[in-house]
Formats: C-alpha cells, sequence, structure tokens
C-alpha cells in the first residue's frame, strides 16, 4: 500500500481535476452565428472576384469566378461556368462558413475548375483580408485560394 503525505494527495487530487477538465471536447475556437441572424463584416457587400486557386494557380474560364455575401447571410455568384448561390456564416476570428451551396448545370469546357471554385467556397473556414485581397484557408490552415474586391 502507497502512503501519500496530505501535500502529495492535494497533487493527486489537482491532477486527477485537471485531466478530467483536458479530457473533454475542445471549445469552439469561433462562435458561429446562428443561421437566421444577420452577417456584417469586411467581406459583406463588395463582388470578390478569384485570383488564384491554392497558392498560385490561375483559371482561364469563360466568366471571372466571384461572389458576393449579403447582410441577410446569401451568397450568390459564378463558379466560372454557373451561377451559383447558397449560404454564408460569419464568426469571430474570421470565420467563415458558406453552405447549401447550389449550382446552375451549364455544359462548360471548364467544368472541372468551376467545380474546384465550388469546392474552395464549400471548404473554407477562416479568411484573412489585406487591402483588397481576401485569402481563404480550409480546416487544416492550408490556402485555399485568393480573391480580390472588385471595386
Amino acid at each position: 500500500m502507497i502512503k501519500l503525505r496530505p501535500a502529495g494527495l492535494v497533487l493527486l487530487v489537482v491532477t486527477a481535476l485537471l485531466l478530467v477538465a483536458c479530457g473533454g471536447r475542445p471549445a469552439p475556437d469561433a462562435r458561429l452565428p446562428a443561421d437566421d441572424d444577420d452577417v456584417a463584416g469586411p467581406v459583406v457587400g463588395p463582388r470578390w472576384n478569384l485570383l488564384l486557386v491554392g497558392t498560385d494557380e490561375r483559371l482561364s474560364m469563360p466568366e471571372t469566378p466571384h461572389f458576393t455575401v449579403s447582410g441577410e447571410g446569401r451568397v450568390s455568384g459564378s463558379d466560372g461556368c454557373n451561377r451559383l448561390t447558397g449560404q454564408v456564416r460569419l464568426g469571430e476570428n474570421q470565420r467563415i462558413e458558406f453552405s447549401e451551396l447550389a449550382t446552375t448545370r451549364r455544359a462548360c469546357p471548364e467544368a472541372e475548375d468551376a467545380e474546384r471554385v465550388t469546392a474552395m467556397l464549400e471548404n473554407a473556414y477562416r479568411y484573412l483580408i489585406d487591402h483588397d485581397r481576401m485569402v481563404f484557408f480550409g480546416p487544416d490552415q492550408r490556402v485555399l485560394g485568393g480573391w480580390r474586391r472588385a471595386d
């Protein structure tokens, strides 16, 4: 049998409490508003035109891929071939989430590139804006692509 002094017992109890507290699910790092909340911030309002996919790939499309976010949390635009619509939620720490994205299904020779643009929106987790440029990052902090504000 192991005998613990009072100081050792206190240390054991504190350590056990810390382990229990750390064992739960991690707290979310950014709260996203409920679906019925209005959205606000620098993303809302202007048209954003695609600059790059990833860190350096430019796409040649029939139409410049773009999107606009409304204050009601709606997103609309084009993936370069098809019109797109959906919902967007913005949260603390530049958190962004696109959902319910839908596109038209026009025949387009660049359909695979158009799907990559839509996938970028679907996978966006955070954004960073510097002047007129915005970069989307995935949940793994990988750069998904860049956009430029059209004035």
